[in-house]
């Protein structure tokens, strides 16, 4: 039995395919204050809990431990820190 994949083969569109790409906000910074440092902080927080997210699934998963993952959300806890003084404690 062979399957028709004539409908797979057609390229995916930049931006119709749902994804983001790693320097794009997926929300929009809408503080008063605005400055690009504050915009740039703001996608951090937005990759820091998406990547978070991602950890948490891997553990609930069994694909990670918790040591490892409580590990991994510490360093990436520390770049968000960091981030957050370079950019917004000048």
């Amino acid at each position: 039995m062979s399957e028709d994949l004539s409908s797979f083969e057609d390229p995916i569109l930049p931006g119709l395919d749902g994804t983001h790409s790693p320097l794009e906000a997926h929300t929009s910074y809408r503080g008063e204050d605005w400055s690009p440092e504050k915009l740039v902080f703001h996608q951090n927080l937005e990759q820091f809990a998406e990547r978070v997210g991602l950890i948490v699934a891997l553990q609930g998963n069994g694909k990670v431990s918790q040591d490892h993952a409580y590990s991994e959300i510490k360093q990436i806890w520390k770049q968000l820190k960091d981030s957050h003084t370079e950019l917004l404690n000048k």
